[in-house]
Order: structure tokens, then C-alpha cells, then sequence
């Protein structure tokens, strides 16, 4: 299957090259603007795509909230572009979403894939009208939430904390925000898994490593993995830290349906933290 990559040079892109390097096709903006219809037309007829993976989004959620023209641009009419010719083809669209299209409604298990979207700020929102889209669209589709990224790549709360916790003798975090990150590595293969299983009806799919902790658990891990033991971290209300976003205080994702549909065995959160930081450090 001939598959394009758009958004490569993000931690999902780069991990997906690390595991399949050879016969995708990787594009970010220099290459290909996912926002111009024609474009991907072009593209999609001349390298006869059959598939396409958007690991392209307007991830900054702080600022999303003072820019919702560019956050919907890049993440609902570029994903019911890619859309479009997907349909037109008659290929198959594989996106990447959010837990943040959950969050305003309280609840304490872990989120369905059929339970209703409920975004807290703009890029949870946008979010949601991009898989709305999708599902407008007609498209053959895999919509895959996932939560908490983090790799070796890009910024992400794993290097912020590394830093932080090497520089600084104490440090506060939160711990009233609970979830479960997700090894951007582990992510990929679920994704190849996905597509080289056929995909021969339409899904949307959860997925994250397994287990459920708070962002000061999180710290607290990558903190004693790599030794930084010497910062004192200590837990913290979220309104100790003012934000334009009101981030969900629960977003734990149920896995089950992508682990009974494709048979995925999917790693326990503290294993892959410490794969990542082998590699890392």
C-alpha cells in the first residue's frame, strides 16, 4: 500500500520513520500544504496514495485559544481535505486525535470511543469538528485518539522535566489532571499494525499505554528513572498555575476496542517511559 505521512517532522512522523523508513512517503508544510485541496490532489494522483496518516495538527493548546482561525484551518478544513480525496480515491484516512475532545463533563472511567466529544478550550474543539468532518466526508477512516505524547523528539513534557528537574532544587506539578501518557514509539507500531491489518470497515480507536497516573506521577517517574532525584517535587492544585485553558481533569482512554480488533498487546506507561529515556540519556 502506497501511504503518505503528512506532519513528519513531528514526534509521531519521526517515530513512524524510525519503525518504516523505507516506502511511505513523508511530507511536512515545505513539501505539501494540507490546507490547499489541489495540492494534495496533485500529490495524491501522481504517487498513487492509498492511504494517507495525519500526524499534522495545531498542537500549541495555550495559544490556540487566542488564534481559533488557524487551530480550525489546521485541524478541521485541512483534516476535510485530506479527507475529500481520500474519498475520491477511494482510499483510506488514517487521523490522529485527542483526548482533549473530552474534558468538560466529569466522569471517573476511562473514555469510550463512542461516548460524545465535550472540549474544554479551542484545540479540543477543533479537534472534534476535524473528526466531524471525517465522518461527513464518506471516507474510509481510522480516527485514533490518543493522549499525553511524548518521544524523544520535538518538546513535550518528558524533556521539560528532564531539564527542570537537573536545574532545579524543587518543582511543583499538578495532580488533580489524570490520564496516561503515551510513548509516541508505541504509537507508531499501533499505527502500522492498523494499516497492514487492511482496515476493512471504518473505526475510531483509542489509544495510549496502558495504566492511569497524574501529571506529578509522570514527573515523579521521569525524575527517579534519571536519576534527578535531588529536586524536590511536590503536588499542586491546577489553579496554582493560571491558564487560558481549562484542561480536562480526566481524560483516561478505554483501549479495549483497537486491542480486541488488531490483537495489540500495548506496553504499561513506566516501561515505555524507561525505553524512551534509555534512548534518550
Amino acid at each position: 500500500m502506497k501511504v503518505l505521512v503528512t506532519g513528519s517532522k513531528g514526534q509521531l512522523g519521526r517515530s513512524i520513520q524510525d519503525l518504516h523508513p523505507a516506502d511511505f512517503i513523508y511530507t511536512d508544510i515545505e513539501e505539501l500544504d494540507i490546507t490547499d485541496i489541489q495540492a494534495i490532489r496533485a500529490l495524491v494522483a501522481r504517487e498513487k496514495v492509498e492511504a494517507i496518516v495525519n500526524c499534522a495538527a495545531y498542537t500549541n493548546v495555550e495559544a490556540a485559544e487566542d488564534n481559533y482561525e488557524l487551530a480550525e484551518l489546521l485541524n478541521a478544513k485541512a483534516v476535510e481535505n485530506l479527507a475529500t480525496v481520500m474519498k475520491d480515491v477511494g482510499g483510506l484516512l488514517v487521523h490522529i486525535s485527542t483526548d482533549y475532545v473530552f474534558g468538560k463533563e466529569p466522569y471517573n472511567t476511562p473514555c469510550r470511543e463512542d461516548q460524545k466529544g465535550t472540549p474544554t478550550g479551542v484545540y479540543g474543539l477543533t479537534k472534534l469538528h476535524g473528526e466531524e468532518a471525517i465522518l461527513r466526508s464518506g471516507v474510509r477512516y481510522v480516527i485514533i485518539r490518543t493522549a499525553w505524547l511524548y518521544s524523544e523528539y520535538g518538546k513535550n513534557f518528558v524533556k521539560t522535566m528532564l531539564d527542570l528537574t537537573a536545574t532545579r532544587p524543587s518543582l511543583k506539578v499538578v495532580f488533580d489532571q489524570v490520564g496516561t501518557p503515551t510513548y509516541a514509539h508505541d504509537l507508531a507500531g499501533a499505527i502500522l499494525t492498523v494499516i497492514s491489518s487492511g482496515v476493512g470497515k471504518s473505526h475510531i480507536l483509542n489509544y495510549s499505554n496502558e495504566g492511569v497516573c497524574s501529571w506529578y506521577d509522570f514527573a515523579k517517574a521521569i525524575a527517579e528513572y534519571s536519576g534527578h532525584t535531588s529536586c524536590d517535587i511536590q503536588p499542586c492544585h491546577s489553579g496554582e498555575f493560571p491558564s487560558k485553558v481549562h484542561r480536562p481533569a480526566y481524560s483516561v482512554l478505554d483501549k479495549t476496542l483497537i486491542k480486541e480488533t488488531f490483537g495489540l498487546q500495548i506496553p504499561y506507561w513506566t516501561d515505555s517511559l524507561k525505553a524512551c529515556l534509555s534512548k534518550m540519556l
